[in-house]
């Protein structure tokens, strides 16, 4: 059952519409200020970034997509040619399939057999503590991503919307393995609070994945048999802009922004707000069905894109990007300065 409706998720991020509608990212609200002296060579910047100890070409992460079913093998090699042929990091869906059935351990494999040297992040849920070894050994994981969906369980016809003692879990993950866990959403976001919580586990890195990108309430409510929750709920979640500043500003651990990247210049906005990496699911899922080929020229684009916006702001590394002025304008602004957050210093922190 689990294998079949990974094979459906697939087919519908594939073919039907499954973004949010009216929620954007915020990333549109995110303005970088522009240097008509940026005083830097274009040719000069340097993109690459250290990520637990693994220096890595492009501060970009293959965002968890899929896996446990035989048709999602193909789809995982695909994008694991490219992140070890550009350098860059990749994440497997849920293993879950693959632990409870043996014969789909092949689908999440293939990765680190055709990237052998690139840094991989294994996929378990919460409440999957017993799975965290068997997820990690199973594809020799750099690191272990444990994903937190309720709203996707809220939809889900067959969904688990029994989240008690997550945190708790994380913490005894953490404690389980010898690798870094980064804590994950699924699209709807994390928020300050939660952040915070998972930082005090343990947990060595965040995820926000949040609103704006692919909706996992609109992708099950292809599935489901009524559709009123879905529509209702598809707009759910914390824009991926508001999640950044909030959670670059609630802990020390690194973020990975994510959830509706859609571009480099994207990218760059996310890294000024103080993102360490970026992540992208959606757009190299369709280019990974036509091959690896199109996958790394979709990342070159995005990476051509980021340093273009570097040298408009004037920053030679991701370091000086994150030191960039910026403002953040519309409804972002709004969100933020509501929950407390100064949205002001970013237009002046040249001047600091």
């Amino acid at each position: 059952m689990i294998s079949d409706r990974k094979l459906e998720h697939l087919l519908l991020c594939a073919h039907c519409d499954v973004e949010y509608k009216e929620k954007k990212t915020g990333f549109d609200e995110i303005e970088l200020i522009h240097r008509a002296l940026p005083e830097i060579n274009k040719e000069d910047i340097d993109i690459s970034k250290d990520f637990f100890g693994k220096v890595m070409d492009a501060p970009i992460i293959i965002s968890a997509i899929t896996g446990g079913h035989s048709s999602s093998l193909s789809i995982n090699r695909e994008l694991a040619k490219a992140a070890d042929g550009l350098n860059v990091g990749m994440g497997v869906g849920s293993q879950r399939a693959a632990v409870e059935n043996p014969e789909l351990v092949s689908t999440y494999s293939i990765v680190r057999k055709t990237a052998p040297s690139a840094f991989i992040i294994g996929n378990i849920g919460a409440p999957q503590i017993d799975y965290a070894q068997a997820a990690v050994d199973m594809i020799d994981a750099d690191a272990l991503a444990v994903h937190l969906n309720p709203l996707q369980e809220s939809i889900q016809p067959e969904g688990d919307v029994f989240a008690k003692g997550y945190l708790e879990s994380i913490g005894k993950v953490v404690d389980l393995i010898d690798v870094p866990v980064i804590v994950k959403e699924t699209g709807a976001g994390i928020g300050a609070g939660d952040a915070i919580a998972l930082e005090k586990v343990g947990a060595d890195a965040i995820d926000v994945a949040g609103a704006g990108g692919t909706s996992w309430a609109a992708v099950e409510t292809y599935r489901a048999r009524q559709r009123y929750l879905g529509d209702l709920y598809w707009d759910w979640g914390i824009p991926t802009a508001v999640c950044t500043v909030e959670v670059c500003e609630s802990v020390r651990i690194p973020v990975i922004s994510s959830g509706g990247i859609r571009s480099g210049l994207d990218a760059a906005k996310a890294l000024a707000l103080g993102a360490e990496f970026v992540g992208i699911a959606l757009p190299l899922l369709k280019e990974a069905y036509v091959g690896y080929k199109a996958v790394i020229m979709a990342l070159e684009r995005f990476k051509e894109a980021l340093k273009v916006a570097m040298f408009l702001v004037g920053a030679c590394d991701i370091q000086e990007l994150k030191k960039c002025d910026l403002v953040i304008q519309g409804k972002t602004r709004e969100w933020l300065n509501e929950r407390g957050f100064d949205t002001k210093k970013y237009a002046r922190r040249g001047t600091d």
